[in-house]
């Protein structure tokens, strides 16, 4: 079975947008890539100072506060955003890299030397709750913390809300301790940041804090989850990249596209808006639908095919204008050295067990990786 599906190629391509109902709201979804692109650079006609709602669905229920600075428009994203964006560079710095390519080697080892592992929750987890104390600059010992949440802070399996929020009580607690015993980590430069001229808030910093962990999350698992899943079913994949590893770069770029986790992200329109020919009243939201326009025509030729050396790939699973994800570097960064160390280490990968992760909302179902993936990891070397 395919680990990635396009359900929206028909609509792009006649109306391009496709109204679908989420949680009892019609929310107006831009379907093409030059379309999404727009739309995500016009924050006045599409705006996303608009707390709870850029989600889709929208968190009110799940959390307290705004997000910052997704939820937020120019100029204030702009200084919000400057903010936060020291830590998230961190990524590039060779320091952190070496934290993660030793995770990752870490991992990988104690994978190679079972007979079979589960990808989704005992290796992708891991490696994203771990990589996240590095990029934070906290104690490893947190990592563990966060593994016992499980794939998504926010929901349980089978999409259903948790009841209270552990998040948030983690969260409060890390600021308190912060706030009396400051330190070099993410929450104490929260605690001791300025936003224009004053301190912030404590809801303002629980509100960087919470997307720092909500928004990177699941997409960084089902990523790793879904590459691996693509390198057991296409083996001459690995070889392509393992005869010259300077492949990789553009490979992951490419798997970036194919296997985009967040299909869509909400806008709240101020105004009455057209949207081809759609009339989306004041007060009402769209959507920018990155996992269509990933697969538009126009955008990618041949897109329903993986190629691991496309160039160019304007994808959009970072986002798009002012709102590009911040992420991103760290996201690069894992993928990268896990195809690297692949490259290096394993033989083969096969599949034992797979279920698929499928999103089901009433105008389409979205099959897009897995709710679990065993595999058995085979090393280079090992005896056939």
């Amino acid at each position: 079975m395919p680990v990635f599906s396009d359900p929206f190629s028909e609509a792009r391509s006649t109306a391009g947008v496709m109204k679908c109902p989420f949680h009892g709201e019609d929310i107006t979804m831009i379907l093409r890539h030059e379309d999404v692109r727009k739309a995500a650079k016009d924050w006045q006609t599409f705006s996303s100072d608009a707390p709870f709602r850029v989600p889709i669905p929208s968190e009110e229920e799940v959390r307290t506060m705004r997000q910052l600075p997704i939820e937020t428009n120019p100029p204030e994203h702009t200084d919000y955003r400057a903010i936060v964006e020291p830590f998230f560079q961190r990524a590039k710095d060779p320091a952190m890299i070496a934290q993660v390519e030793a995770l990752m080697e870490g991992m990988l080892t104690q994978a190679l030397g079972r007979d079979s592992i589960e990808i989704v929750n005992e290796f992708a987890l891991p490696i994203q709750s771990r990589a996240l104390t590095h990029l934070l600059n906290v104690p490893a010992s947190e990592g563990e913390t966060w593994i016992g949440w499980g794939i998504h802070v926010f929901k349980v399996t089978g999409g259903e809300f948790k009841k209270g929020n552990v998040l948030e009580d983690y969260l409060h607690a890390q600021f308190d301790r912060a706030e009396a015993n400051p330190g070099e980590d993410f929450f104490s430069a929260l605690t001791q940041a300025e936003y224009r001229g004053r301190k912030l808030t404590r809801e303002e910093m629980m509100g960087f804090a919470n997307l720092a962990f909500a928004g990177g999350r699941d997409t960084i698992i089902h990523t790793i989850s879904c590459a691996l899943g693509y390198l057991a079913e296409h083996p001459e994949a690995l070889e392509f990249l393992r005869e010259d590893p300077k492949r990789i770069t553009l490979a992951s770029e490419e798997f970036f596209r194919v296997f985009m986790p967040l299909t869509h992200i909400g806008r709240v329109c101020p105004a009455d808006t057209d949207v081809n020919g759609v009339t989306v009243k004041a007060g009402e939201r769209i959507s920018l639908a990155w996992a269509s326009a990933n697969f538009d025509a126009n955008a990618f030729p041949q897109p329903e095919e993986v190629r691991l050396d496309r160039k160019p790939n304007p994808h959009l699973s970072f986002g798009f204008g002012t709102h590009l994800c911040l992420g991103a570097p760290h996201a690069r960064l894992i993928l990268r050295t896990l195809l690297r160390l692949c490259c290096e280490r394993v033989k083969r990968i096969t599949i034992l067990k797979a279920e698929e992760r499928v999103e089901h909302e009433a105008k389409f179902d979205r099959t897009l990786g897995y709710d679990s993936l065993v595999v058995k990891l085979e090393a280079l070397g090992s005896p056939c």
